[in-house]
């Protein structure tokens, strides 16, 4: 192979492998960090204060949730839509509040597994403000958390303070 074919061969093979290395995420926004179109709800072994995730409790009855998606850019700007964030139609929710938000307002945390600055693993959650939350359990969430840095496996929470109703993976 001459010379000149051989060099370009080389970096035509460089590039090719650069680009699969890189994943989906060398196509994509290079802003976004997660992007994700479904959450799950806290029930089960999750709800309370006996397993938390993140260090952050589940709220104390079981919810439901028809749909949450968003996206977190690397800036750390949030967009979160939920709907239908109520608490469940099953027992022990008690039957006069299934089906409702009885929480007038949520927020999101942001949460990543990070590095302490003596070098440890370490989760840092931040939390946005409080946006208005219908009692059918709709809202929309939009602010600027500031975020660590590293970001490991971030996930997103809708709560309320030190609680969460839905996150993603769901």
């Amino acid at each position: 192979m001459p010379k000149a074919k051989w060099l370009l061969a080389v970096v035509a093979a460089g590039t090719a492998a650069a680009t699969l290395a890189a994943g989906p995420s060398a196509s994509a926004d290079p802003g976004t960090l997660q992007k994700f179109d479904s959450m799950a709800p806290v029930t089960g072994p999750y709800e309370g204060a006996a397993n938390p995730v993140r260090n952050l409790s589940g709220g104390g009855l079981p919810w439901i949730i028809t749909r949450g998606m968003g996206e977190l850019k690397r800036d750390g700007h949030l967009d979160v839509h939920v709907r239908g964030l109520v608490l469940a139609n099953t027992p022990p929710v008690p039957p006069s509040v299934q089906g409702i938000n009885p929480v007038p307002e949520f927020d999101a945390i942001v949460s990543c597994q990070s590095i302490s600055a003596q070098g440890a693993p370490t989760v840092t959650n931040v939390t946005t403000g409080n946006f208005a939350a219908s009692t059918e359990g709709d809202s929309n969430i939009h602010a600027t958390v500031n975020m660590p840095s590293p970001c490991i496996a971030p996930i997103v929470f809708v709560g309320s303070g030190t609680s969460w109703f839905a996150a993603t993976g769901g």
